[in-house]
């Protein structure tokens, strides 16, 4: 694999990772909603994500993933009952004045809260079967699968992390310290009944979507 294809790629999927969509809001709602590390932690269960798609692109696996269609359904069903369930908590703790992480993660616990984070952000981007034939028909144009190697696994994958993972995780950082700077006023609770719209919202997309 060619540095011109490492950096085309790198920069593809950067521009794709910084679109609008379900993974982002829920990477910048944990962040803002909850702290930094739990849109870390989200961004880095996303990236996972992608590393799992994209190792079964490369092994040609495609035809075993339509063969697991009904796992991925109820992966996706999973994912958007999950968004619905996070946009309720924000909802109810915006009405009832009370903090996020007290309805949403364990209180006192940083690492199950991280570890709910994480998940998240794994079953979320597995619930998107579609992801795997991106990857299928974006790297044969650069890579030659016939003759792939191992250093071309290791470039791909690192490419994924630093692309994907980037972005998300400058999404989360950037939440965080927006929402860092509304604590205490009053469209602090505003933006969380904001945020728990668009999760509903885009939990009863995922849902209902083929």
């Amino acid at each position: 694999m060619s540095f011109a294809n490492s950096l085309a790629l790198l920069l593809i999927m950067g521009a794709l990772a910084a679109l609008p969509s379900s993974s982002v809001l829920l990477v910048v709602t944990r962040a803002a909603t909850i702290d930094i590390k739990n849109g870390l932690a989200t961004a880095a269960g996303v990236v996972s994500g992608d590393l799992i798609f994209m190792t079964m692109a490369i092994l040609g696996m495609t035809a075993l993933a339509e063969q697991m269609g009904t796992l991925f359904v109820v992966i996706k069903y999973l994912a958007g009952a999950y968004l619905i369930w996070f946009g309720i908590g924000l909802i109810r703790s915006r009405r009832n004045n009370t903090s996020t992480s007290e309805f949403i993660a364990l209180p006192g616990k940083t690492k199950s809260s991280l570890a709910t984070s994480f998940g998240a952000g794994l079953i979320l981007t597995l619930g998107d079967i579609k992801a795997i034939f991106f990857y299928a028909s974006l790297l044969p144009s650069f890579l030659d699968l016939a003759a792939l190697t191992a250093v071309d696994i290791f470039v791909v994958s690192t490419i994924t992390i630093i692309a994907v993972g980037g972005v998300k995780a400058a999404y989360a950082i950037g939440a965080g310290k927006a929402s860092g700077l509304a604590k205490g006023f009053a469209f602090e609770r505003e933006l969380k009944m904001t945020s728990g719209g668009l999760m509903v919202g885009a939990g009863a997309y995922m849902l209902l979507r083929d």
